[in-house]
């Protein structure tokens, strides 16, 4: 008789599913931590473009004495939003200043949402003449949409002396909506 002193090793399904179990829960903390460096680079592009279209439009007033009117019509409430071809009447005016104006990197196809709706994702800019004391088009709103709420909503007046206030985020510690408002004179 001749006895074998080999002996097999092999892991046992317990051992298997436990490490299955640990790179599971890796993997999906490794999942969570990337998706909140994606939604912060996206925020960190919003703020850049915002700055960018700022830029342009410091630009044209110099150059025009006024800042573009937006909506592309003369009506009192309209907005450009970069949801719509609306931006394209927008990027048309801001062209020799702004080879392409921005988008919001998650923006829905165009005509699919508006710049009000819940979870939106888009840029829109306002100015015209609907508070006329504070001058046609010297002034204009910017308004645009954050993954991760950070900070107030700046908010701001209609014109500098203007009693009404445009706080499209609320006024909450935390917003993710923001509004920028900006005067010439």
């Amino acid at each position: 008789m001749h006895f074998s002193s080999k002996t097999n090793y092999a892991f046992t399904l317990v051992e298997l599913l436990v490490v299955i179990a640990i790179i599971g829960l890796l993997a999906s903390v490794t999942v969570v931590a990337v998706n909140g460096a994606r939604a912060k680079a996206r925020d960190a592009k919003r703020h850049t473009d915002i700055k960018a279209l700022q830029t342009a439009l410091q630009q044209y007033y110099e150059d025009n004495g006024q800042y573009p009117l937006s909506g592309g019509s003369v009506r009192l409430d309209d907005w450009s939003a970069s949801s719509d071809s609306s931006w394209n009447v927008l990027q048309t005016a801001l062209a020799p200043y702004m080879a392409r104006l921005p988008t919001d990197p998650t923006q829905v196809p165009y005509g699919t949402s508006t710049w009000a709706g819940a979870g939106a994702h888009l840029y829109s800019y306002y100015s015209g003449d609907m508070f006329a004391p504070c001058g046609d088009r010297q002034w204009y709103q910017l308004v645009y949409f954050l993954e991760i709420p950070k900070g107030p909503d700046p908010g701001g007046k209609a014109c500098k002396n203007g009693v009404t206030v445009f706080r499209y985020g609320g006024t909450g510690a935390n917003t993710a909506i923001k509004t920028l408002t900006y005067f010439n004179k």
